[in-house]
């Protein structure tokens, strides 16, 4: 017991230091995402002995993708959904959907070939990297266009073709690790399946995140009670995530799709101004947390990485 209070204070403090950052960062008008990551690699190589046992804690493999797929990735597409206008969204579809899907395909392919043919990588790990490499983060762009004062409609494209982009980069990265060499060996059949298997993926989270978020919006609608609100959110988005998980398709479509219906028509037919404002407000304190302990954990697990040829 006394073990876990001891990880989970050290925790707090690199939460604090984390916190802190931002703040610094935020007051020079300076990308926070690069400075977290640099001061988590400088506590990782310093070895601070009062936080050794929170760095080895965070930093085991299945603490790490526990942590940030399961906890940090649902919180941080359900925010993003949140505030997209579904209508700028409608009125963008072909462009969106033109960059998510044949964007990301052509990415993946490009990359995969690449990293196979020129730079000699066994052909799961060229691909699943290509995978990896596909997924885009808009963020720093999209505060460089609203400080630039770009147009909405480009922000609206961009924002929505990276939440699509992220759903179809995680299915392609869960082909290439599990399936792709078999798929492969099978010539024109095995290209089929693999097509077949990403509709599955696409396709079973896309109803799932439907079914959920149009039933939490009905759930809304009878109440106009803005903490319990909120608490549906968070069930939803989670709900998303793990019952298309459970259901071996995908987690992350589910959560966009989820919360682009609960984010328009839930709010639609169920939010007053007053629940609207201060679920908006929950999310990016979530967010602004989650993302501040993300990039300061990537900048912890870079000490583990061998960078030796071998």
């Amino acid at each position: 017991m006394q073990q876990f209070n001891d990880v989970l204070i050290q925790i707090l403090i690199l939460l604090a230091i984390s916190i802190s950052v931002i703040g610094i960062a935020k007051l020079i008008r300076q990308p926070y995402s690069i400075a977290l990551v640099l001061v988590g690699l400088l506590l990782g190589v310093a070895n601070i002995p009062f936080l050794e046992a929170a760095e080895t804690f965070i930093t085991q493999s299945h603490v790490f993708q526990a942590v940030v797929i399961s906890l940090f990735l649902p919180i941080l597409l359900g925010d993003a959904t949140l505030k997209l206008p579904f209508k700028e969204l409608k009125q963008q579809r072909k462009p969106i959907f033109l960059l998510a899907f044949g964007g990301t395909l052509l990415s993946f392919i490009v990359i995969g070939c690449s990293s196979y043919y020129i730079l000699g990588l066994p052909l799961i790990v060229a691909f699943t990297f290509a995978a990896l490499m596909s997924a885009t983060d808009p963020i720093s762009v999209i505060s460089l266009f609203k400080s630039l004062g770009i147009s909405k409609k480009l922000i609206t494209i961009i924002e929505g073709e990276s939440l699509l982009n992220d759903g179809i980069a995680v299915v392609l990265f869960q082909i290439s690790t599990t399936y792709f060499l078999a798929y492969i060996e099978m010539g024109l059949s095995g290209l089929g399946s693999g097509v077949l298997l990403f509709l599955k993926f696409s396709i079973g989270g896309i109803l799932i995140g439907s079914i959920l978020g149009f039933l939490f919006s009905q759930i809304i609608r009878v109440y106009d009670d803005y903490p319990l609100e909120i608490s549906f959110s968070i069930l939803l988005f989670f709900g998303c995530y793990f019952t298309a998980e459970h259901f071996h398709v995908s987690g992350v479509i589910a959560v966009v799709v989820g919360g682009l219906i609960f984010g328009s028509y839930g709010a639609n037919i169920g939010m007053s101004e007053t629940t609207k404002v201060n679920i908006h407000s929950f999310w990016d304190v979530v967010t602004l947390i989650a993302n501040s302990l993300i990039f300061l954990m990537i900048g912890l697990e870079i000490r583990n990485i061998d960078f030796s040829d071998k």
